[in-house]
């Protein structure tokens, strides 16, 4: 080869190279949100599932035992007022992937899914040159499902997508595990004495020994996270993801899980990217599941959709605000659907949560609250292996009595103070000095539901159906 041909095929060579590193880097997501020919962020999501907000040590349980999850909320910002869009796992899944809430994206009841032209989280990182990944438990209900490049049903699967050396495209990977769903695990090392059991719950033998098993449960959840970590930093791009712990919605417990109370809605809520976010720091911003979609989607550099109920909160990650929404809504319908028998976890109630306040709307009070806890169908005993111990206490023990009573009878609306009552025991929706904080708070839900389109009709102690935009009788009194 001469040397005029040499350099002419130096040129060319020298030419292909800087185009393949253009595309890799345009693969991997360059000029994302680190900057121009920066590579854009990994972006993974651990979901446990039936995690209580208050059920682990950094959110203040002197019992369970947490290592892995107090360990990242040190390297975390922490977040107190974070809230799933609805207490039941396949409607609050959903709005995680949509960034829209239960009736927006189709999916407000288990056996509804989600709406075929509603755009999903993996469609969005796809055209944002991203490698989509999905393991774990898939509870998107029966209709339109997301479309991850790779999907199992293995949560351990995790880390060997996180082990893959060979990609080149930036990773957005959502984590779910099993647990701490039930059946819960056989007791490791629990003290039946020892464990927490919130002033609103049965205080009875089998009550304490379920709850060993839940925090064995949860404990167990805390080591695979443990795992997760490590392999993120095994892996080598620790410093270039945004990690995010929080779990589908509350507990299964009374009060909580298929219930609009805070217990039901209110999630932990961790967020670490190195460099981006401040290490053990704390919000009270106040933040709903759907916001997860588009502050995602900010983080990676684009622009948060339009169209959608979520809010993009990259600015409260980063330092730059204290503040979010001034309240959140939430819902929850039950089971519907054509192979389901009867009408499971029927309990539908609608719900608005201030900083002060939350107003309830139970859509059915004229009908005990049922849920698998109080052993509807399919009745199993894992779910009622401490209630039948509650209503047999109750018998004798108007304590107990009047907490079963609580959880089985609703009214048609429920205020609560938040600050003065955070178990929510004390019902103030009849109080005269409250009266325009209720009506305020009611036509601000109302509101909300016609934007949804949220059609489930109001059933009146009398048997009496009412429609969203229509109200009378008692309701209507104040």
């Amino acid at each position: 080869m001469g040397r005029r041909d040499f350099m002419k095929y130096a040129a060319a060579a020298a030419a292909a190279l800087a185009t393949t590193g253009r595309l890799l880097a345009a693969e991997a997501g360059g000029g994302g949100a680190g900057g121009p020919g920066k590579a854009r962020p990994n972006i993974i999501l651990f979901l446990s599932d039936d995690h209580g907000y208050e059920d682990s040590g950094c959110y203040g349980d002197k019992v369970v035992r947490t290592p892995n999850i107090d360990k990242l909320a040190a390297e975390s910002m922490l977040f107190t007022q974070a809230y799933a869009g609805s207490p039941l796992c396949v409607p609050s899944r959903c709005v995680i992937q949509s960034g829209r809430m239960p009736f927006s994206n189709g999916a407000h009841a288990f056996g509804t899914g989600i709406k075929e032209d509603v755009k999903l989280l993996p469609d969005y990182f796809r055209e944002m040159g991203y490698y989509t990944a999905h393991v774990g438990k898939w509870h998107h209900g029966d209709a339109k499902q997301p479309e991850y490049d790779y999907k199992n049903g293995s949560d351990r699967k995790a880390l060997e997508v996180l082990a893959d050396k060979t990609r080149t495209k930036p990773l957005m990977m959502v984590i779910c595990s099993h647990q701490p769903h039930l059946p819960w695990a056989k007791n490791e090392g629990y003290d039946p004495a020892k464990v927490k059991l919130p002033a609103n719950f049965v205080d009875t033998p089998e009550t304490r020994k379920c709850r060993c098993e839940y925090y064995t449960d949860i404990s167990q959840m805390d080591a695979f996270l443990g795992e997760v970590v490590k392999a993120i930093k095994d892996s080598g791009i620790e410093d270039d993801t945004l990690l995010i712990y929080t779990s589908d919605q509350g507990a299964n417990w009374p009060f909580a899980k298929w219930c609009v109370y805070v217990a039901g809605l209110r999630v932990p809520f961790l967020a670490r990217w190195p460099g981006h976010i401040k290490p053990g720091s704390t919000t009270d911003a106040m933040i709903s599941f759907c916001d997860i979609l588009p502050t995602f989607i900010q983080a990676a550099g684009g622009s948060a959709p339009t169209g959608i109920d979520g809010r993009g909160f990259l600015d409260v990650l980063t330092g730059k605000a204290d503040k979010f929404r001034d309240c959140v809504f939430g819902s929850h319908t039950g089971y519907r659907g054509k192979d389901i028998p009867g009408v499971n976890n029927h309990s539908p109630a609608r719900t608005i949560i201030t900083r002060q306040y939350q107003y309830i709307l139970n859509l059915d009070s004229s009908r005990p609250f049922d849920t698998h806890i109080t052993g509807c169908k399919p009745k199993s005993q894992y779910y009622v292996a401490f209630w039948d111990s509650w209503v047999e206490k109750a018998k004798t023990d108007p304590a107990a009595k009047a907490i079963v009573d609580a959880y089985r009878h609703r009214p048609v609306e429920e205020l609560y103070d938040l600050a003065a009552d955070p178990l929510e025991r004390n019902n103030l929706a009849n109080d005269p000095k409250l009266t325009k904080a209720k009506q305020d708070l009611r036509a601000r839900l109302d509101e909300w539901r016609k934007q949804q389109g949220d059609d489930v009709p109001l059933i009146l102690p009398d048997g009496k159906q009412d429609a969203v935009t229509r109200r009378r009788g008692p309701y209507d009194a104040t």
